[in-house]
């Protein structure tokens, strides 16, 4: 079982761990800080050393209760000790996206309603799915500027585990009720206040001024009540 140590701590560029499998270019460590794709959040990438030399990480995704690591060549072996770095330009720009997307989701939610339908987070945008029955480009500027006023306030975000009986006190949580498994005592929450309240395992910023603000480029409608909006970070 790999410790998803990103979790704790999303600021944390390097760790140390040992190699408990290793199978050609891949492998799994005991501790991680890259983040394996999934939630619409892209995996991290970096280095990693060991006595053995250094070795790129392309990719980590989740396989069962372990995250497995592919790297860019063959050399690491089961026991050996490592340290890794999280590449932290892209990482920080996830961090932005996801909360970003947390907040603009919110603010979509509290004028219409709708609700997620997905979302997707990449290194230069991001994009969220909505189930909107109408299509109002002038309704999606003002949702920009409300996200942008909220981004701007520098409100502090903050990262909590709590009981799922307390989690599912909170409104905006309760619909997972019947989705999470039954195994799951505790859940993450990632809280902003006067925004939003999500239970999530992504990374996120610790401040909504990190995000410096957002900019909708695109907007589709991909469907009978789907309607996509891409956005892009303020530099």
């Amino acid at each position: 079982m790999t410790e998803l140590a990103y979790l704790d701590d999303c600021y944390a560029q390097a760790f140390e761990a040992n190699v408990t499998r290793a199978a050609g270019t891949v492998v799994v460590l005991d501790k991680t800080l890259f983040y394996p794709t999934g939630g619409g959040q892209p995996t991290d990438v970096g280095t990693i050393r060991a006595a053995s030399g250094e070795y790129n990480v392309l990719n980590a995704k989740k396989a069962g209760q372990d995250v497995e690591i592919q790297l860019d060549r063959e050399g690491l072996s089961q026991g050996e000790r490592i340290t890794g770095s999280v590449d932290w330009n892209r990482r920080h720009t996830l961090m932005r996206y996801h909360t970003a997307c947390h907040i603009f989701s919110a603010v979509v939610h509290e004028a219409t309603g709708a609700l997620i339908t997905g979302n997707q987070i990449e290194a230069e945008r991001a994009r969220v799915d909505f189930d909107l029955e109408k299509f109002d480009r002038e309704q999606i500027t003002t949702f920009e500027s409300k996200t942008n006023e909220l981004i701007d306030r520098g409100i502090p975000v903050t990262i909590k585990n709590i009981s799922k009986e307390e989690a599912f006190q909170i409104p905006s949580v309760f619909k997972l009720k019947n989705i999470l498994p039954p195994s799951i005592e505790t859940i993450r929450i990632i809280d902003i206040p006067g925004c939003d309240t999500q239970a999530c395992g992504g990374t996120h910023v610790r401040n909504t001024s990190e995000i410096k603000g957002v900019q909708v480029t695109k907007i589709d409608n991909k469907g009978k009540n789907n309607r996509r909006i891409y956005f892009v970070l303020k530099d």
